[in-house]
């Protein structure tokens, strides 16, 4: 009778939480048995920050559950989950699934009972029970996806649909010449019906709907208080451009990472080409001597001739609403709460010396008359961001592969329960690390 109690407690709980507003925990200064950062850091004025988690094993993705607890995917390991104490600091971890295959996508229905992960050729779907914090009834939702340089596959549960996923999946190499047509599967973000899954799920590259495709590697993906999607882009590597013959390096400051507005997954864009592998974006206007018209934000082939030219890109190709420096490598995208603020993870540079990135960037957002939301900064900005924190001394990180650094690599970011502090995390192979960070008063 005590047990059949007990449980019915739970649940009453379970469902007190799921319909009134989440739980909120304090700020904490610092948390006991928590190891010092392992790599130094520079932080805004405004904001506070304190480790509360290390010793886990490439922690890539962060989500939160209604109930507050929070799931990390911890790549090539698995996804756990943490709860919290009265202090802020955590106070429990469980191992939810124990996976080899897991590498990146996360997400978690808003009713907090459907639990999302993918592998680099699959997603699955599990029943998630918040209280007791288990996943049952596994299910293949998406199988066929494509393998390359790019492992990854995002993906997230649209808030206003919940039946709606969206899965990205990155070009197979730094040139990807087929995904020109996006029945290849590559280079390109879809979106897929669950309530609508055949029984074996669905196969990527032949069903689902087309989002977006030219996207390179469009890892960080947010959808904004509209339920609309926005995606930052990883773009190419050691590019040269080639003008009547004669080769120039333009590789250390162009082409532009991107910020991509990608549209409404229930009413996907009439033209979902943004670009790749022909219209790339300019960082550095002045590596472009032979074309004077083109500026921060524009778009460019890397050998324009008569057939197909920079300018041959606008109308056909949507260009990024923001640019980034080049090889900065954004990782995950996360709105604040208003949808004043979108976060971003750079994970850091590889290709460039002095390296770049490892920081996380604040880009201001407007609601405008019409009730769409986009950045304050003109398209053509280079200050359309600032980074709240980030590596020390960013220009000697050496990142000799994906999961080593002599700098933190920046990685899982989100917003938790209460939309009160925000999470951050580096999957430095040498040491998997979380903080979380506040906004002074």
């Amino acid at each position: 009778m005590r047990l059949l109690a007990t449980a019915s407690t739970v649940v009453a709980l379970l469902g007190q939480a799921l319909s009134q507003d989440v739980p909120s925990f304090p700020f904490p200064t610092t948390c006991s048995g928590v190891a010092a950062p392992r790599f130094q850091y520079t932080l805004d004025s405004g904001w506070e920050v304190t480790k509360i988690a290390s010793g886990l094993r490439q922690p890539r993705t962060i989500i939160f559950d209604p109930l507050g607890h929070m799931l990390v995917l911890q790549a090539t390991s698995g996804i756990s989950v943490h709860t919290f104490g009265a202090d802020g600091c955590i106070n429990s971890t469980k191992t939810l699934l124990q996976s080899a295959g897991l590498n990146h996508g996360l997400s978690l229905t808003p009713d907090g009972t459907t639990l999302y992960a993918s592998s680099q050729t699959t997603a699955w779907s599990w029943t998630y029970d918040p209280a007791a914090m288990t996943l049952t009834n596994q299910k293949t939702v998406i199988s066929g996806m494509g393998q390359g340089i790019h492992s990854t596959r995002t993906i997230l549960v649209s808030p206003k649909d919940p039946n709606l996923i969206i899965v990205s999946v990155g070009a197979a190499a730094n040139w990807d010449n087929p995904t020109i047509d996006p029945s290849v599967g590559r280079a390109i973000v879809k979106v897929f019906d669950v309530s609508k899954a055949p029984a074996n799920g669905y196969s990527y590259n032949t069903q689902g709907t087309v989002l977006g495709y030219g996207l390179r590697n469009e890892v960080a993906l947010a959808f904004d208080p509209n339920g609309h999607v926005w995606g930052a882009e990883n773009s190419g590597d050691d590019f040269r451009r080639t003008v009547n013959g004669q080769s120039t390096d333009i590789h250390i400051d162009n082409p532009a990472e991107e910020l991509n507005y990608l549209g409404d997954p229930a009413a996907p864009l009439a033209n979902t080409w943004f670009g790749y592998p022909t219209c790339f974006t300019v960082w550095e206007p002045s590596n472009f001597n032979d074309n004077t018209a083109l500026k921060t934000g524009s778009q460019f082939v890397v050998s324009p001739n008569q057939t197909f030219s920079d300018a041959s890109c606008e109308g056909k190709s949507n260009p990024p609403r923001l640019a980034f420096p080049a090889h900065m490598a954004p990782i995950t995208n996360g709105f604040d709460p208003a949808g004043e603020n979108l976060y971003i993870t750079f994970h850091g540079s590889w290709d460039r010396q002095p390296a770049q990135g490892y920081f996380v960037a604040e880009v201001p957002f407007t609601k405008n008359a019409d009730g769409q939301y986009e950045p304050v900064a003109a398209a053509d900005s280079k200050t359309g961001y600032k980074n709240i924190i980030g590596a020390q001394s960013p220009g000697s990180c050496n990142s000799p592969s994906l999961t080593m650094s002599s700098c933190w690599r920046l990685a899982g970011l989100s917003w938790d329960a209460a939309g009160e502090r925000l999470f951050i995390s580096s999957d430095n192979q040498a040491q998997g690390e979380i903080f979380v960070l506040r906004k002074k008063a």
